[in-house]
């Protein structure tokens, strides 16, 4: 039988962080985890759509708190751990799910590349920064989130040219930036496992959802988008989200599995066990990546 959000235990007790949580595939997730019992903590870079979402997820019978997050800039990533710590003793999911996507070059408040910054850059430190908060709690689970974009990097991580500083493609440095999700969660579970952690890490991808990440597209390739792909291969944000809902809460699932759509080139359907590239398998290259993120951050991990 397809697992859905039915299946999705009580969270009763347990807190979970959901980055990225004002719309789309965060803001589903938050959703069905505050529907079960859970204190979702929403930790996004807009206060006032996490405002609006914190209403939303309220409503779903836990509890929604706020926590100011820009993972563009490394100052506001250590604040926000900071306060994190600060305000919870304990952290039983957390959920790397805000990205960009796409979007013409540009960089962070620290240099990086905005994408690899983004999505990879500013959850390493996040998750270096808090990962202590959830080593303490049995069942604890980093899920990272994941694109099938990733494919696009065939040749694996391009450490000659990190930062796209030679060579922009918008497409290329989202691929590069999803793969470095992938690279990042399973040497982080590598470690975590070496440590005898009562913490695992697990990927996850939506496949083809219907989000707001598409916004940093040309208006034409935006509209080509909804005319020609979202009716043929595209599922609603709160199916997309049942990969990572299912990485954080199935009872079966283990560290350093991947989850996503089972269905047509795994774009859409019910979660299910899926594989990655293999570039993204490379211990030398997940080992290399971890160090590099680690100097660009200065963020060490307690693993």
């Amino acid at each position: 039988m397809a697992w859905s959000a039915a299946d999705v235990p009580t969270q009763n007790g347990r807190v979970a962080v959901v980055t990225g949580a004002n719309s789309g595939l965060g803001l589903e997730t938050a959703k069905v985890l505050a529907a079960r019992g859970a204190t979702v903590v929403l930790a996004c870079r807009d206060p006032k759509r996490a405002a609006a979402a914190a209403g939303v997820v309220g409503k779903q019978g836990g509890t929604a708190e706020l926590l100011a997050l820009d993972l563009a800039s490394l100052d506001s990533v250590r604040a926000a751990a900071a306060e994190l710590r600060e305000r919870f003793d304990r952290v039983d999911l957390l959920f790397n799910n805000a990205g960009v996507m796409f979007p013409a070059y540009g960089k962070t408040a620290d240099g990086f590349e905005l994408q690899l910054g983004t999505n990879h850059l500013g959850h390493f430190a996040f998750t270096g920064l808090v990962l202590d908060r959830l080593l303490e709690v049995p069942g604890s689970r980093v899920v990272v989130v994941a694109s099938l974009v990733h494919r696009f990097a065939r040749g694996g991580m391009n450490f000659d040219d990190l930062q796209s500083e030679r060579r922009y493609s918008r497409i290329g440095a989202y691929g590069q930036s999803k793969l470095a999700n992938l690279l990042f969660v399973y040497e982080l579970q590598r470690r975590l496992a070496a440590a005898e952690a009562r913490t695992v890490a697990v990927a996850a991808h939506p496949g083809c959802s219907s989000t707001e990440l598409t916004r940093h597209l040309p208006a034409w390739m935006q509209r080509a988008s909804r005319v020609l792909v979202e009716p043929l291969l595209a599922q609603p944000a709160e199916q997309g989200a049942l990969p990572s809902l299912r990485a954080a809460t199935d009872a079966q699932a283990q560290g350093g599995q991947y989850y996503g759509p089972r269905g047509f080139q795994q774009t859409r359907g019910a979660p299910q066990l899926v594989r990655s590239t293999p570039v993204s398998y490379d211990t030398a290259a997940q080992q290399r990546l971890w160090t590099v993120s680690q100097e660009l951050t200065g963020v060490g991990f307690p693993v």
